[in-house]
Parts: structure tokens; sequence; C-alpha cells
């Protein structure tokens, strides 16, 4: 069978040569930790403690703040500084709790569970949902919540998103070599929510060695089986991704859950596994330091709240020359002004670069060539979507279909008129999803 895929998508250079092969490194802060109470989709999670209280790692520090939200915990022990805005990777500023740690990283009890085969399925949602698990991957949308569609018993597929197609991170493949047994039996507890479902580990074919371990280790498991994708970006884009497992289609306005599917990367699954098997919060994630303006690129587990300028300086610190810096991979991700914010449960990465080549170029005209249609896997016309943008001419956004675009950036990366489509396209989407909602 030939590989699994999908219509469209780009082949950059991966980058992940840097640190593909650098075992996962534990950090331990040295600063105050730092938890923006909105680490997710949803409403703010609300403080339960208050300055000068002591705090023991993993003790929960805030509660969700309604059902499509999450609770934080304290990743260190220590006292409680001070609950006020802090900047976060966005550049935004979120109501925080610091905490400063005294080093001793003395422990709460765990989560109250017991056997898998003793939980029930409301059970193993409220673990889920009192760990704090969000999505892993980027949005950061509750994991209770994801798990919870309206008919579990029409869940046909749990897919594990394995691709990690995005160039230089490459911390779910260290995952997968050094943990691969906690992401199987992560799938397997998710797999208890849905009696008719598969689960499908789709893994991109540049990892043949994550292949073999995930299909040792699934073989005799009648419900699990290992998807191989072809090397191609975005194939880790849920839409993508769905579609080259099961040729079933989802638009902006539909759930995986819509065609039977539920899909989470393999930090949330992995952080699923310790919250019902091991009792512990979500309180930590792998995250990848790379790109040439870094001196030694790698894998770091680290606490949730620790300064990314800690991190970096564990990875050998930045290059003299390093020109820009970027939360998350450099096609999705987003450039950062200041490395003093903290780590938060969607970082999975930071880019560190040399040379700025965004800015290197001057945008020219459209010559009509074609290659952003060819490239666009949400098969739509970005050169004229982005004219639209640009002039301001809603309407005819919508009426193209600008909403389906998911802001992958394979269109401006094809460019050769260097024109910024996907800025121009995303800034027009975010305008008309926020006033769809007003209507």
């Amino acid at each position: 069978m030939g590989l699994l895929t999908f219509k469209g998508g780009i082949h950059p250079n991966d980058g992940k040569s840097l640190a593909k092969d650098k075992a996962i490194v534990e950090i331990l802060p040295k600063g105050d930790l730092v938890y923006p109470l909105s680490q997710h989709i949803g409403a703010p999670a609300s403080p339960i403690v208050k300055v000068g209280d002591q705090v023991l790692k993993g003790q929960k520090i805030a509660e969700a703040g309604g059902f499509v939200s999450a609770p934080v915990y304290s990743s260190v022990s220590g006292k409680v500084k001070t609950i006020a805005p802090n900047f976060t990777p966005t550049g935004g500023k979120v109501n925080s709790i610091v905490i400063e740690n005294d080093g001793e990283y003395t422990e709460a009890e765990k989560l109250a569970t017991k056997p898998l085969e003793e939980l029930t399925k409301e059970e193993i949602l409220n673990l889920i949902a009192d760990a704090g698990i969000v999505g892993m991957g980027g949005a950061g949308f509750p994991t209770r919540v994801k798990l919870s569609p309206k008919e579990p018993d029409k869940i046909d597929y749990v897919i594990a998103n394995c691709a990690e197609c995005e160039p230089y991170i490459t911390a779910d493949y260290r995952r997968m070599m050094e943990n691969p047994e906690e992401l199987v039996s992560g799938m397997k507890v998710i797999l208890r929510l849905f009696d008719n479902a598969k689960g499908v580990f789709a893994v991109e074919d540049n990892k043949p060695d994550c292949i073999a371990k995930l299909e040792e280790l699934t073989k005799g498991e009648p419900r699990m089986e290992v998807a191989k994708l072809m090397t191609k970006y975005p194939q880790g884009g849920e839409r993508q991704l769905i579609y080259a497992v099961t040729k079933r289609a989802i638009n902006s306005s539909m759930l995986p859950a819509d065609v039977g599917c539920v899909v989470d990367n393999v930090e949330t699954i992995i952080n699923i596994h310790h919250a019902v098997i091991n009792g512990r919060p979500s309180i930590e994630r792998v995250v990848t330091v790379s790109g040439d303006g870094v001196n030694e690129p790698g894998n770091f587990k680290v606490p949730f709240g620790i300064s990314q300028r800690e991190l970096v300086e564990a990875a050998g610190g930045l290059k003299e020359e390093t020109q820009k810096i970027i939360s998350g991979g450099p096609m999705m991700g987003f450039a950062m002004f200041t490395l003093d914010v903290p780590v938060t449960k969607t970082s999975s990465s930071i880019l560190c670069l040399t040379k700025d080549e965004v800015a290197m170029y001057e945008p020219g005209a459209c010559i009509n060539c074609g290659r952003c249609i060819e490239a666009c896997p949400s098969r739509l016309i970005p050169s004229r979507l982005a004219d639209y943008a640009e002039r301001h001419d809603e309407k005819a956004f919508e009426k193209e279909f600008g909403v389906e675009c998911m802001e992958c950036g394979s269109c401006s990366y094809v460019c050769p008129a260097r024109r910024q489509l996907k800025q121009a396209i995303g800034s027009m989407r975010k305008i008309a999803l926020a006033n769809r909602k007003k209507k």
C-alpha cells in the first residue's frame, strides 16, 4: 500500500538534524516560576492560592474556570510571590501566579487513581480534567472536552498525531524513541472511552525507527495500528491527518468527532498516561531548542513556568549573530521580542535563527504563477484571498472560503514574489471569524 497523504503541501528543509539525535535532558529551574492562568482555549483558570502561601510540587494552584478550561498545577515547591499580569510567548500579558522556587521539590499527594481496568469512563475523564491536560501540539484545547463528544459510540478512529511535520522540532520524535511505552499506554487509556474505535499511530516515513518501535509495541493489539504517512508539510495538520488516515474530510465549521475521529498529539497522550496510570498532573513537557542561532541544540524536559531564557542557556546560549527567535516552528510559529517569558503547556519549541529571511526581502507583485494554489492543502486561491484581505473586502474574502485557511504558510513559502500571503489572509480570517460570532 502506498504512503498515506493529502493533496497539496510542500517539502521545506526540515532542519531536524540539529536536534534529532540529542537525547532528552531534564532541566531544573533556577529562578522564579511563572504560571499564566490562560494556557488553553476557553475560560482562564481561577487562582486558589494567595500571595505568601507555601505550595508543593504537583499542588493545584488554579482551578478550571468553566467546562472549557483547565486547572494549573505548581511544578515546584515554594512560596507564592505575586499574582499579577505577566508576558507570555505570544507577547500579550496574562494574569499569572509567580512562585519562588525553594529548590526542594517537595511533592504533594498524587491524584486519586486506581488500576485502569477498574476505572469507569467518567472516572477516566475526570482524572484527565483534574490533571489539567490540554492539547500540547499548539491549540491548547482542554483534552477532557475533546474526549467527550456527544456520541462516543460513533468514534471510529483515535489518531495519535506522530507526524511532527513542522521543521526543526524533534520533541515528539525523541518522546517516541525514548518513551514509546508511555505513548502506547496513553492510547490504551483513550480507547477505554470509545468502544468502537481503533487507535492509529500516524507517523511520517522519515521516522522509520519510531515506526519500528511502535509496530513492535502494538503487535498483538487488535485495536491499534501504525499508519505510515508521506513526509510532507503540513501532514500533521488536523484536517490533513484525518484525510490521510481515513479519507474523511472536515472544514472549519466541523469538529473531528463529526467524521468519527479524535486526534491528540504525542505529548498530550503521554500526559494522559501519567495522569490516569500514575496519578500525576500535567506539570512538564519536552521542548526542542534548535536553529543555527543557538550553540547546542537539543531536547529538554522542563517544568511549566520555567523561563525560556533559562532553557536557551541550557542549550549553550545564543550566538552573537542571532537575529530572530521564534516560539514554535518556522512555518506556524510566531516571533518573540523577549526570552523572559515562561514555558507553557503549548510551548513545543524555541527556534533561534541567525538570519531573518522574511525581513531580508521586499515583497513584489503577484505574477499569477499559481504555485500558491498548488501548495495550498485547503484547496484555496491564496493570492486572491490576500488581495481581498489587503483591500479589507471581508465579503469577497468569505465568499472565496477564506475562513477555511489553516494558516500553514505553505503559500508564502512557495511564492516567488515573496508576498506575505499567510499573514494577510490570517489577519482577515481572524476578523471574519470574530464578526461571525457577533451575528
